[in-house]
């Protein structure tokens, strides 16, 4: 071996080390050995950079768009919703509906957000049949996992292999070439936790018994709000006619906050008639500081009792004692509330409040304040804030759910209650994002366009027709995943380049090459397998693609049922609770334990080995 080829795969094997240890995040080790193939000359700095221009990343970037309009049009709520509604109360028939549904949703979005989505439904509908959790958490897993083999677009090693072709000048994977080896793995799955998975599985509760789901309606009841919620109308005379909420001195002079606004023409019945609405049309307006008022708006306020009585006389404001305060004013698809804990080392601890300025920096307001083993009706104003804090927060879920980013100082708790409520959600342009949706199959499927120009076309019009603001769609966009793809491809273009594939393939023939294809199918698997246990799937097709096609060159084979076995293989992270983002997203919920996923899991991958091994030769001749 050359001293290229150990510097080579000493990066590799640090990377490795790394990605299994996890003491780096798995995004940066990638991003640190493209800077460490460059700067040992193994790869000049446009090979290095040549991943952030790849057509499966641009192509995965553009569908991270296209499934946050799908989730913010609610499209995927009603989805989900149907798929709850047909299921019915046997526990073998909704483990197949379950299962058959979330595989479908996960060949067209991310797997990871549809078993967010349908965690809470999911909980929620266990508890109502009186199962465990952890009797319908694992199949919800491995279907999502499953459902991403059905598209070319369901997971990233599905594009990657296809890429690998075409970058050899063969013919790459189309839309549905996943598609007939897919159903059947789905199948085999499907029946297999039905009749027997189902069997294995823990009947385990929560750790401390199901965690209650508290629904935003619920906080609103629990903290008791129309206590301190008034409504008045902005009267002909009033001094805030003209003037913005920011200048209007409601905060600042009478510690009051605008929680919402509608603007009426003044008359009982045109008040009456607005308000008995949801707070969703035309008339509803989300206040900020620079919202101005006009005269016979209604406001709804927030705050103290003779902090209002104040108000009403200095500002001529007029009380509709007769209009009663209910969710719908606080609560609608724009707006909500939220509980906010603060965290151990949180910035906010020791300060009020007023002193934080939490409705200008945050542009939320503070509602209600619960301190553990304290007085319920603590002052807002007063007292200053401690470990262990409950902050009920109220405004646009936008700005509820951004607190999350600042992970130093909050725990935002209630994000799927608020989904499945619509929360940022569109409905009104559901139809047109699953429109979107089938132009873009269409056009992929039929090879009227690459997938590359049709998902950015697709993501160009769902943000241009306003099913997904230019924000929000750069906020749906997984920076670590396309990171470790990016920094991950110069990798494969490295160990080709100073002979490591070329040396892995001769070996790998000269071990498994006298037992033919399948024998070297069956090693690809397997080495497949072991590393998405430990490796994210994408960054296993990564390493083993490039090995997979070298290894078809060398013994003269055509390539596409090595590549497609590595896809499938990659997919198979059902053995550790570690190996894919939706079995660590239900361990918690579940109480699943490590060698629960062993248990259900490795008997699945034998099936999925077998399955692979017997159909691919047939589906894709060597």
């Amino acid at each position: 071996m050359t001293l290229e080829m150990w510097v080579t795969l000493a990066i590799l094997l640090v990377a490795l080390l790394l990605f299994i240890t996890e003491l780096i995040r798995l995004d940066l080790v990638a991003l640190g050995v493209m800077v460490a193939l460059m700067l040992t000359g193994i790869l000049t700095v446009e090979e290095g950079l040549a991943g952030f221009s790849n057509k499966a990343v641009i192509s995965i970037a553009a569908l991270f768009i296209v499934g946050g309009a799908v989730f913010q049009t609610g499209l995927a709520s009603m989805i989900a919703a149907r798929i709850l509604q047909i299921a019915g109360g046997s526990q073998v028939r909704l483990i197949v509906i379950l299962m058959v549904s979330i595989a479908l949703m996960s060949a067209f979005i991310s797997s990871t957000g549809v078993v967010a989505l349908m965690l809470p439904a999911v909980v929620s509908l266990s508890r109502s049949l009186r199962i465990n959790p952890s009797k319908l958490l694992i199949p919800m897993a491995y279907s999502a996992l499953l459902g991403g083999g059905l598209t070319i677009i369901g997971t990233p090693p599905n594009l990657l292999v296809s890429e690998a072709l075409s970058k050899a000048g063969l013919p790459a994977f189309d839309f549905f070439s996943f598609t007939p080896i897919g159903l059947i793995v789905l199948g085999v799955g499907v029946v297999y936790m039905a009749l027997i998975g189902r069997r294995w599985l823990p009947d385990r509760k929560a750790e401390g018994g199901v965690q209650t789901v508290i629904t935003p309606q619920e906080l609103f009841r629990i903290y008791e709000l129309p206590g301190n919620l008034y409504r008045v109308r902005v009267q002909d005379d009033s001094p805030l006619i003209g003037k913005s909420i920011g200048a209007s001195g409601l905060r600042s002079e009478f510690d009051l906050n605008v929680v919402t606004i509608y603007r009426t023409s003044g008359t009982s019945n045109a008040i009456l008639s607005i308000l008995n609405r949801n707070g969703t049309d035309s008339n509803f307006r989300v206040p900020t500081p620079e919202t101005c008022l006009q005269a016979n708006d209604v406001m709804l306020l927030q705050g103290e009792a003779n902090d209002l009585s104040r108000a009403t006389g200095a500002l001529k404001l007029a009380v509709l004692a007769t209009v009663p305060v209910v969710e719908d004013d606080i609560i609608t698809n724009e707006v909500g509330i939220a509980e906010v804990l603060l965290r151990p080392r949180s910035t906010l601890i020791g300060k009020t409040i007023a002193e934080l300025r939490f409705a200008s920096n945050y542009r939320l307001m503070v509602l209600a304040l619960r301190r553990p083993n304290a007085d319920p009706n603590i002052s807002l104003k007063e007292s200053p804030l401690r470990l262990g804090d409950v902050l009920l927060v109220q405004g646009e879920w936008k700005d509820i759910f951004a607190l999350k980013r600042l992970r130093h100082d909050f725990i935002v708790m209630g994000e799927h209650e608020a989904l499945q409520l619509g929360a940022f959600s569109r409905p009104d342009k559901a139809p047109i994002t699953l429109l979107v949706l089938i132009a873009m199959v269409i056009l992929v499927a039929f090879n009227i366009l690459d997938l590359a120009p049709a998902s950015i076309l697709a993501s160009l019009v769902v943000i241009l027709t306003r099913c997904i603001s230019v924000n929000d769609a750069y906020d749906t966009i997984d920076l670590k995943t396309l990171f470790l793809m990016a920094g991950m491809l110069p990798m494969s273009t490295a160990l080709a380049k100073v002979g490591l594939v070329e040396l892995f393939a001769t070996g790998f023939v000269g071990g498994l090459g006298e037992g033919g294809p399948i024998l070297v199918q069956l090693g690809l698997f397997v080495l497949t397998v072991l590393l998405t246990q430990v490796l994210s799937n994408t960054a296993t097709a990564v390493l083993i693609a490039p090995l997979a096609l070298a290894t078809a060159q060398q013994l003269g084979v055509q390539p596409h049922a090595l590549l497609m076995t590595v896809a499938i293989a990659a997919s198979t992270a059902f053995a550790t609770p570690i190996a894919s983002p939706v079995n660590t997203l239900v361990v918690g919920t579940g109480n699943y334990r490590f060698g629960d996923y062993m248990r259900v899991g490795i008997p699945l991958i034998l099936l999925v080995l077998v399955v692979s091994i017997a159909v691919l030769p047939i589906l894709f001749p060597f």
